[in-house]
């Protein structure tokens, strides 16, 4: 205990906060002053001037004791509100983009119907949601179908995040925990399709908005409360825990591309969605392509390690602009948008009210000690930065070739010693989030002991000890699946682990990096779907979204999530069998059906079987690799280069044996006839609104739904600034009415003032009634 509380003292020495501000941005609502409002107090709006004033004092003081920067004691409560714009905004897409492919995917007419999951005969609510938590069970009580049911819990989150992103009111915590309950229903019942790791990294990160966002629609007020740095800090435990866990899970998979340091140059083309930029990456010499993997390591393994939870503010500002550089190039290469959105959003946990202070209060001239404490944290700033460069140069052998003017690299450590190294690094790590922990929660504490009144204590007391309870609970979730990926988790105790399996399906705490996938050192491969009319000649199927044609430009999705592409470019390197909605989708192909054509091509005559649907259909598995440049630079006229691997699927047709057997084990095999769906009034409105966006692609949906909240979000600056410039100008004060020269009236200052004399009562006797005529009424007005 003497040591917890050593090292709190440490923490609380090198703890540094932010000034105030009074400036509001017009884009997104965020106030970046750190206002200190009494929580919870129906006088707050009339607190006096002299009452605040004294709360500040006792903070000051309290901050003076702990030697930090008074002011707002480390506040983060900008951050914390771009955070929860950030999250409205991954919402937003990701809800349109599932309501898109609803009737393809989950439709009566998809590839998984979605009513084959609904139980054929009713159970009490209460133990269906305890099975599965989804709003879906709801559908038959208010006599809506399953599919209907589906779109109508995208259409709210739709709606809901759309007014979080719009409007700064509805950033709050019943906001963010419906839109965490309808994004929960739609994962609970999504199957493969839904259950990416994005996907869980969504809930967990949506579950802490709803702790980190204020209680303001249910109070008629949304200001900060004491207890918020310790629900913040959250987001940045989580922010470790997956680049930390994804970076670690490279090495300690043993995947060979990452250990000889060629994983980067086969990402380009191995990823999710590569890009245009990704084929002139796949262009970089080998040498760059090596060096470029050992800063992605050092970025995952080394900056978490020593700058997320570094005392010293700069290093944790460092490690912000590193965390989002390498997410935007991530995103403009391809892969999983929405993955790299959430670790933007998680990010802004590394900073704190100061870095958003446009009008800094101008530094007094420092003493010797405040010079030597800023050098002395200039030094642990250069020591950190020396240790990850210096480290790496070790770690991985790199050397300067003068002569070819290239950087030779390679691993310079065992297997052996990367598995000790990691289950000797991970339990401190866990007593680094303690006691950082620890410290939110001390620092929150005395926050409440400097609200003014023993009410206001009370109140800011009991929330403290909800929320911290709150706190520490999924702080201790989240030990067991961090925990798994070294092998520690039997040193969890058996009642925590027992309670991660309780709440495991409401995805409150998740797993990352323990299933890494494997960079493919064959190429990509890609299933390849082939149709025929006599079984003679074979036409290949084009989808909009995955490598088929070798002449296609790789596609742009932004932030659309392509659920079927990116399932058949994970389901290539198994077999059919391990994935059985693969069994499914062809035989909706031979039907026909047109729901899941357009998950293909939204484009009929891109199409080849849009008339009369295949008679035959087989699946092949090919290696894609990007071609490369001429030697005299010229650029080929293909993008990809292919080659013939395996047969993935056998060749069948309607009605085969082969067929229905899959159907059968599958799952798939219909049962029960298709219940009529009421025409009701909300059913006519889904129909209405489905068929305006049927035969438009994904991209352009959410790019048109991006360019609205853009626009809006503009004209709302606008009139701002606007209405601001054309505001009431200040009344004159009564000293400009006494001077015809306003500018003389500021030299009368103290130092001209004469020294006290015997008539100086006289003229104190003056100065009063002088005082008195100006406070009058009419002097007022």
């Amino acid at each position: 205990m003497k040591c917890v509380f050593s090292s709190v003292a440490i923490l609380c020495c090198f703890r540094f906060s932010g000034g105030p501000s009074s400036r509001m941005c017009s884009m997104c609502g965020i106030n970046p002053a750190p206002l200190f409002p009494l929580a919870f107090s129906p006088l707050a709006a009339q607190t006096p001037a002299h009452a605040l004033s004294s709360s500040a004092l006792r903070e000051k003081s309290v901050a003076r004791f702990l030697g930090i920067k008074s002011g707002n004691m480390g506040e983060a409560r900008t951050p914390a509100r771009m955070f929860l714009w950030s999250m409205a905004a991954v919402y937003l897409f990701a809800f349109a983009s599932i309501y898109i492919q609803i009737p393809g995917l989950y439709g009566d007419e998809g590839v998984v119907p979605v009513r084959l999951s609904m139980p054929r005969v009713q159970s009490p609510l209460l133990e269906q949601l305890q099975a599965a938590p989804s709003l879906l069970w709801l559908g038959p009580t208010l006599g809506l179908g399953p599919q209907q049911c589906l779109e109508i819990i995208c259409l709210l989150g739709v709606l809901l995040s759309l007014g979080a992103v719009l409007i700064g009111a509805l950033r709050d915590s019943v906001v963010y925990l419906c839109l965490w309950a309808l994004y929960l229903s739609l994962y609970t019942v999504g199957g493969d399709f839904l259950h990416s790791e994005w996907d869980s990294l969504l809930l967990e990160a949506g579950f802490l908005a709803v702790l980190v966002a204020p209680l303001g629609l249910l109070r008629r007020s949304s200001s900060a409360a004491h207890h918020d740095s310790v629900t913040f800090w959250l987001t940045r435990w989580l922010l470790f825990r997956l680049v930390f866990s994804t970076g670690v899970s490279k090495l300690a998979s043993g995947d060979p591309s990452w250990w000889d340091l060629t994983a980067l140059s086969r990402h380009f083309e191995t990823q999710a969605s590569p890009t245009p930029l990704a084929w002139y990456a796949h262009q970089l010499p080998d040498w760059l392509s090596r060096l470029g993997a050992v800063c992605i390591m050092a970025e995952e393994i080394a900056v978490p390690l020593l700058m997320f939870f570094a005392p010293i503010r700069g290093l944790r500002i460092s490690a912000f602009y590193i965390q989002v550089s390498h997410q935007l190039c991530l995103m403009l290469l391809g892969g999983s948008s929405l993955l790299h959105l959430l670790t933007i959003a998680l990010s802004f946990s590394l900073l704190d009210d100061e870095q958003f202070n446009i009008h800094k209060k101008k530094t007094k001239t420092k003493t010797w000690g405040q010079l030597l404490g800023s050098f002395l944290i200039l030094l642990v700033k250069l020591a950190v930065y020396a240790l990850i460069v210096v480290g790496a140069i070790i770690l991985f052998k790199l050397e300067i070739n003068w002569e070819k003017k290239t950087v030779t690299s390679k691993t310079d450590f065992s297997h052996k010693a990367f598995d000790n190294f990691l289950s000797q690094i991970q339990t401190p790590t866990i007593w680094v989030g303690v006691l950082s922990l620890t410290w939110e929660v001390v620092a929150a504490v005395l926050k409440c002991v400097c609200a003014r009144g023993i009410l206001n204590k009370l109140l800011a007391l009991i929330q403290w000890a909800i929320f911290t309870a709150a706190a520490v609970g999924v702080f201790t979730l989240s030990l067991v699946p961090y925990t798994a990926m070294a092998g520690l988790s039997g040193k969890i105790l058996p009642g925590v682990r027992k309670a991660f399996s309780t709440v495991e399906n409401y995805q409150l705490v998740g797993a990352y990096g323990i299933q890494h996938r494997m960079v493919p050192p064959a190429g990509r491969p890609e299933i390849i779907i082939e149709g025929s009319t006599d079984k003679k000649s074979w036409t290949e199927l084009s989808f909009m979204y995955k490598p088929d044609s070798l002449t296609k430009i790789p596609p742009v999705v932004g932030p659309h999530q392509p659920r079927l592409d990116w399932l058949l470019w994970e389901a290539a390197r198994g077999e059919h069998d391990q994935n059985p909605w693969f069994t499914g989708l062809v035989n909706s192909l031979l039907e026909g059906k047109a729901d899941v054509v357009n998950l293909l091509q939204v484009d009929e005559a891109q199409y080849p079987f849009s008339q009369t649907p295949p008679t035959f259909i087989r699946a092949r598995v090919y290696h894609y690799h990007f071609t490369q440049t001429a030697e005299d630079g010229t650029h080929p006229q293909a993008w990809w280069k292919r080659q013939y691997v395996r047969e993935f699927f056998p060749v069948v047709q309607l009605g085969d044996q082969t067929l229905e057997g899959l159907l059968k084990e599958a799952g798939l095999k219909e049962k029960f006839p298709v219940q009529p769906i009421s025409d009701s009034p909300v059913t006519q409105a889904l129909s209405v609104l489905r068929g305006q966006v049927r035969g438009i692609c994904g991209p352009l949906v959410l790019l048109t739904l991006f360019a609205t909240v853009a626009t809006i979000l503009l004209l709302k600056s606008l009139f701002s600034r606007t209405h601001t410039s054309k505001g009431p100008k200040p009344r004159p004060s009564s000293s400009e009415h006494k001077s015809k020269k306003p500018k003389e009236a500021p030299e009368a200052s103290e130092k001209n003032r004469p020294a006290p004399s015997r008539g100086g009562k006289k003229d104190h006797s003056e100065e009063r009634k002088l005082d008195s005529s100006d406070r009058s009424p009419r002097k007022r007005k």
